[in-house]
């Protein structure tokens, strides 16, 4: 009896054991197609941006889609960037920005885009040598870095100050109006608009003219409208310690009216509601306030 216990359980660790190697196995064998699936992926984006072609076969069309749609998660779908073209799409809440996007310095930063700008102007056939050209990649590097995208830069961020509610105001504030100018990251043109912003204080208060600098900074930034909007809000959620915040932005996009489709008429709303701005009647109370 006591042999044939041992025997038993020596069979049953056998099977156990088997079960083990082969579960193993079968994971190793996965992980290592996966990982072969995504190189040849990037190794074939990199050759293709490289060699700045896009005639795609229908395979390789497929490998370019996955390698997109393994960026994020999402799947876009089986078109290249040219058939993407225009759409509104991004790829989450954060601007994105490289790992070492601050190991240069601004004076750096300047002196590469004034070289790389030049160049992008030799090659268009202009003469950099004319009185009126010369100056120019000076003056882009320095509009990039200073004006037009310093709010790339976290040292820009504005510093805010909160002050306690002593007047008891617990219904909606509204600064409405607060212009913006911005640039869209898909093709380097202006986004111009104006922002409305609204919070019901949770006990603190901002300064107004701290509003119209939040918007500023995310704006000078390469950007889409959608994240723009969401950006300031979670800023502002952040910042006076509510869900109570709305904002909306109605803004032109020189993407749109002055390339592409040239429509020069149309504009673009976004917008985020959180906490009471949810409720349908503080939303129409807010858009009276807009529409005054």
């Amino acid at each position: 009896m006591y042999n044939s216990r041992i025997d038993k359980s020596y069979i049953n660790m056998l099977i156990l054991f088997n079960i083990y190697h082969y579960l193993l196995n079968n994971v190793v064998t996965l992980f290592l197609k996966s990982r072969n699936s995504i190189r040849g992926n990037i190794n074939f984006w990199e050759s293709s941006k490289k060699n700045k072609t896009h005639s795609f076969t229908v395979k390789q069309m497929k490998l370019k889609t996955k390698y997109l749609a393994g960026t994020n998660g999402n799947i876009i779908s089986a078109f290249t960037f040219d058939d993407i073209g225009d759409d509104h799409m991004y790829t989450g809440l954060e601007t994105p920005m490289k790992m070492d996007a601050f190991a240069i310095s601004d004076a750096e930063k300047k002196e590469k885009i004034s070289d790389l700008f030049a160049q992008i102007m030799d090659v268009l056939g202009l003469d950099l040598t004319d009185d009126s050209l010369k100056g120019t990649p000076d003056r882009v590097a320095k509009m990039y870095v200073e004006e037009i995208f310093s709010g790339l830069n976290p040292d820009n961020k504005p510093k805010i100050a909160l002050f306690e509610n002593k007047y008891q105001y617990n219904q909606m504030l509204v600064e409405k109006n607060i212009t913006f100018y911005s640039n869209c990251e898909h093709h380097f043109v202006p986004i111009i608009g104006k922002a409305h912003i609204a919070y019901v204080s949770s006990g603190k208060v901002i300064g107004l003219s701290k509003l119209n600098r939040i918007v500023q900074y995310y704006a000078k930034r390469p950007q889409v409208q959608e994240r723009l909007t969401n950006q300031i809000a979670m800023e502002l959620k952040d910042i006076l310690n509510t869900e109570d915040i709305a904002v909306i932005i109605d803004a032109k996009h020189l993407c749109v009216s002055s390339r592409g489709v040239k429509d020069d008429t149309s504009a673009t709303v976004t917008s985020y509601y959180g906490g009471v701005f949810n409720k349908p009647h503080k939303i129409a109370e807010l858009q009276n306030y807009l529409n005054q």
